[in-house]
């Protein structure tokens, strides 16, 4: 008996949805055909299908699937159209694959066939957008790329692709999609059933785990630099439980998630230097540049132990950060498998609690002093620094679970964050756009979360408003953007000043190249998507603000946005 076929372009979708994707962003073109007429027989044949999202901007559809992996912590795929819909696309790429984050990329391919084939070229751009090497593109930031021969292989091809995606280290991978082979036809054998591939999973291994430990427990001056996280909440806890336990002290420098709540008496904050100074044993986890090598001299004698999905991070070419040791693993496990190998070391419980309380002491103290210079905000023009405490103030107040989404926005050490999963930064591979539409894929995975956009006037415009807007808008997701505006793009500026310390850019009151003057009204592009919104300009207006917008998102479920005036200072 001949089995039932269906359309190649509609497979995929069922064969996504078997491997546990849950939405598809997508950004349709002239390759699409068969996927859309592919979903609606699938639809019309009961098939199950993930929810595919029409996203008008491709870089806003890949900080979706971005920010949604970092809030449900499952993979999700984004389908974009031929060489130009990726070329739009391949920055966020860039980021996702900076921050290990799993994904299923997708382009079609224009048709190869000029004619007397289904599926071959019908419109003029079929010759314009054919390159010799669409995958280049991406290919230094994919884990894994292939181009799609027959239709028989779907099933196989994306058992694979999504295994390797989320083996560690975690990343995208991409598959380009010609239109011939997905206007064809193919059996359902495997299309229903999940990956018959699973994951590579790395852990450490016993001699460097047992090494680890052996350095950190004898260490006399111990310090943790930890930049992405703990990688889930068990692993936070843990980690939290661990750094008191052992008197770690642990400092978040450049992070881009938080590693334990930054009002923890062993979190030193943002600066690591005088303490790495003096440190005889480091510990970093999952950092990519835990210090910077020209502020920093450490001790001749130092041993470092670097921990996590990569510790050489063998994409980057450069990166010589010392390891005596390397300790591989998803961030989480390493953390649990380190304190049991750490458990039944020898302890100097007095040593430990003195140095527990000098941490402390130095923790208390630099958070006062964050605190004091944020409150200089208040009066006049606005600071980020004085944004950033009043936001924490607010989410703290709110009583809710919140994720704060930071691109050249709020800073991290006057939010006082103190939840997993409460602060993302933008990815250090620095693709500006990433901020608002990662935080729009964050409030997709947790509708009732708070979720914020922080960003900085030029973030914001990267993101492609318009686009970011009108998805919001149509589902119905509640986030709040504030955009924190000093006409400027103040990381240039602010990168000058460090680069040529006490230069000509220092002095200037006009930096060229960097002015971002006039600024446009940002509120009314959000209000064309029917947004509430509001422009601050005094300090001491924000809070109450901040209770206005944080009301709207929660009791309305509809999105807000604040273009918030503030000086020009310098970026953290």
């Amino acid at each position: 008996m001949t089995k039932e076929t269906v359309t190649a372009g509609g497979a995929i979708f069922g064969k996504m949805k078997a491997l546990g994707i849950e939405y598809v962003f997508t950004n349709s073109g002239t390759d699409f055909p068969p996927i859309i007429e592919g979903l609606i027989e699938a639809n019309q044949k009961g098939i199950d299908l993930p929810t595919p999202i029409t996203v008008p901007h491709e870089m806003v559809a890949v900080g979706m699937a971005h920010g949604y992996y970092q809030i449900s912590g499952k993979i999700q795929a984004v389908m974009l159209h031929t060489n130009v819909g990726l070329s739009n696309g391949a920055t966020g790429v860039i980021n996702a694959s900076c921050d290990h984050i799993p994904m299923l990329l997708m382009s079609g391919r224009t048709p190869v066939m000029e004619k007397d084939r289904f599926g071959a070229r019908t419109v003029p751009i079929g010759w314009g957008q054919e390159m010799y090497d669409q995958t280049a593109l991406v290919r230094e930031v994919a884990k894994w790329e292939y181009e799609l021969k027959f239709p028989e292989q779907i099933s196989d091809l994306f058992d694979r692709g999504w295994a390797i995606s989320n083996s560690t280290p975690k990343g995208p991978i991409y598959m380009s999609l010609p239109r011939e082979v997905l206007c064809e036809q193919t059996p359902p054998d495997g299309l229903d059933q999940p990956s018959i591939m699973a994951p590579v999973i790395a852990a450490p291994d016993r001699a460097s785990l047992a090494r680890a430990a052996e350095l950190l427990a004898g260490a006399k001056n111990p310090l943790i630099i930890s930049q992405r996280g703990a990688g889930t909440q068990e692993g936070f806890d843990a980690l939290s439980d661990f750094v008191t336990d052992w008197a770690l002290p642990l400092n978040h420098y450049w992070a881009n998630q938080i590693s334990i709540p930054l009002d923890h008496p062993m979190q030193t904050g943002w600066a690591p230097e005088a303490l790495l100074a003096e440190a005889d044993v480091v510990l970093v986890i999952n950092s990519l540049a835990p210090w910077f090598p020209d502020k920093v001299t450490l001790r001749d004698d130092v041993k470092v132990i670097q921990m996590g999905p990569d510790p050489l991070f063998t994409g980057t070419p450069v990166r010589n950060f010392k390891a005596d040791v390397t300790v591989v693993g998803e961030t989480a496990d390493t953390i649990f498998a380190l304190a049991e190998a750490m458990k039944d070391l020898p302890r100097d419980e007095a040593a430990l609690d003195e140095r527990r309380k000098k941490i402390a002491a130095i923790s208390k103290a630099r958070q006062g002093m964050v605190f004091e210079e944020a409150r200089k905000g208040e009066r006049g023009p606005m600071t980020k620094e004085w944004v950033s405490l009043c936001l924490g103030q607010a989410i703290r107040a709110s009583g809710k679970k919140a994720s704060v989404y930071h691109e050249l926005g709020c800073p991290l050490e006057p939010l006082n964050l103190n939840q997993h999963q409460g602060y993302f930064q933008e990815p250090h591979s620095g693709g500006l756009g990433w901020g608002v539409p990662a935080a729009i894929g964050a409030q997709l995975a947790d509708r009732d979360r708070l979720v914020f956009a922080t960003v900085g006037d030029g973030s914001y415009m990267f993101a492609n408003p318009t686009v970011c807007h009108q998805v919001l808008e149509a589902l119905e997701l509640p986030l709040i953007i504030l955009v924190l505006n000093n006409e400027e793009w103040g990381a240039v500026r602010h990168s000058v000043q460090v680069l040529y310390k006490g230069g000509l850019a220092a002095k200037s009151n006009e930096v060229p190249l960097t002015s971002l003057k006039p600024s446009p009204d940002f509120t009314q592009t959000a209000s064309a998507s029917r947004a509430y919104t509001e422009t601050v300009t005094t300090g001491s207006e924000l809070p109450a603000a901040l209770e206005r917008a944080i009301k709207v998102a929660t009791e309305e479920k509809r999105q807000v946005l604040f273009n918030i005036a503030i000086e020009p200072t310098a970026v953290h």
